[in-house]
């Protein structure tokens, strides 16, 4: 089944990668699990980095007790910044923590910041012996695995700081600040980010893509994993991941403003794969019990037409992207405007109008049994276009003066006797 993300990475990939979009909730450990089983199963060695932490002692003990829930044999490795009373230094070059990270079959990167994590492993661009180390269970054909922060550093460049979308879109994209290079641990064409939907970072995923010259993005969601195996990516995990491919995309380049046409993007979730190097995506096996959802065909039953008024807001991609697949509509509309500019916003009246609509081969598949809250959508079209928004966005209606003439005493019904 053909989907929008089609790429060919210059090397195959020699280990697996677990990327996390955050905020795993309870009763996730499948999740937990399948990182312990690409590690090797019972007993696999696992060392855990919170490096990005602002608490990394809790945070590390949380996490080691989720894997070795799982049955894995996970440690500590107690290289953070943060950490009270370390010698971050010493322990970043000590032969016995560099040799048990050696020894392992996984690394798993905690949340936080992630510029801890880059700035910590490799200072100044520099290699330390630990990163190497992680390196090698990597090229070993083992497991590296992060959340949110820790996702954030498997790309050959990551989003250091930015986390206003909008100024993004605005063209606030500084080397350094806004973004940074990452670890790399995936393939080069390939830019991750996390909290995708949660907290609409489409706005910043796109300019991202078109300035740094990645075709494909993977935006994955909160309480959701992507398990890139070789050219596979697997979704899983209670929610889902969106696929951004710049393949066929276009701007306009006489616009003194972001814009972009012809994006294509698809959402997928547990159980979902899609083929890297062939572009196919096979929906999970439980959606394939029953026929795809058609957008044209003729017994559908018209949707409500809602215009997104933040685009940018919690999970609304993929609310418009549902809409589109489920109305009668040829588009769906909505707008990513700041109402109540921020002082540093030098163009307060610029906004930007985000368009879904159809490519070829839109289709959707959804979970069979009911209940089930599984959803496919795949060949959706984006253009995101700037426009001028009026600053006030509104203004408060004011009084009217009185009427010309008195008012006329309303009619008063007639009875004809008894009660009513």
């Amino acid at each position: 089944m053909p989907a929008p993300a089609t790429i060919l990475t210059s090397h195959a990939q020699p280990g697996t990668v677990v990327v996390i979009g955050g905020a795993l909730k309870a009763g996730s450990d499948a999740v937990w699990q399948r990182i312990v089983d690409e590690a090797g199963g019972a007993g696999a060695p696992i060392a855990v980095f919170a490096t990005a932490a602002y608490e990394p002692e809790r945070i590390a003990a949380q996490i080691t007790a989720a894997l070795n829930r799982c049955g894995a044999h996970a440690e500590t490795i107690p290289v953070a910044p943060n950490l009270p009373g370390a010698d971050l230094q010493a322990r970043l070059h000590d032969p016995a923590l560099i040799a048990k990270v050696a020894r392992c079959r996984a690394v798993f990167f905690s949340g936080g910041a992630q510029e801890l994590i880059v700035d910590t492993l490799r200072p100044g661009g520099v290699a330390t012996a630990m990163l190497q180390a992680i390196r090698a269970v990597f090229d070993a054909g083992g497991v590296i695995a992060g959340t949110s922060a820790g996702a954030a550093v498997m790309s050959r460049m990551m989003f250091r700081d930015a986390m206003d979308n909008l100024a993004i879109l605005k063209g606030q994209w500084r080397a350094g600040l806004e973004y940074d290079q990452g670890l790399g641990f995936l393939g080069p064409d390939l830019l991750v980010d996390q909290h995708f939907l949660k907290r609409g970072r489409i706005g910043r995923m796109l300019p991202a893509m078109q300035a740094l010259g990645f075709r494909l993005g993977l935006g994955v969601d909160e309480n959701a994993a992507v398990v890139v195996k070789g050219s596979t990516l697997e979704v899983i995990g209670g929610s889902g991941a969106i696929l951004v491919d710049l393949a066929g995309a276009g701007h306009d380049a006489a616009l003194p403003a972001f814009n972009i046409h012809d994006v294509r993007l698809c959402y997928l979730d547990h159980g979902d794969r899609h083929d890297l190097a062939t572009g196919v995506t096979t929906p999970a096996a439980h959606k394939r019990v029953l026929p795809h959802v058609d957008p044209v065909a003729a017994d559908r039953v018209p949707q409500g037409d809602r215009y997104f008024l933040d685009m940018l807001g919690d999970g609304c991609l993929l609310e418009a992207m549902t809409q589109l697949l489920d109305g009668t509509a040829p588009d769906v509309r909505g707008l990513a405007h700041r109402v109540n500019p921020c002082a540093h916003d030098d163009r307060p009246d610029i906004g930007f109008e985000f368009r879904l609509h159809g490519g070829p081969g839109l289709a959707g598949w959804r979970a069979a049994a009911p209940g089930g809250e599984g959803l496919t959508v795949l060949e959706v079209r984006l253009d995101v276009i700037p426009v001028r928004v009026a600053h006030p966005l509104f203004t408060p209606l004011a009084a009217e003066g009185p009427p010309a003439g008195p008012p006329v005493p309303a009619e008063v019904p007639r009875h004809n006797g008894g009660h009513g």
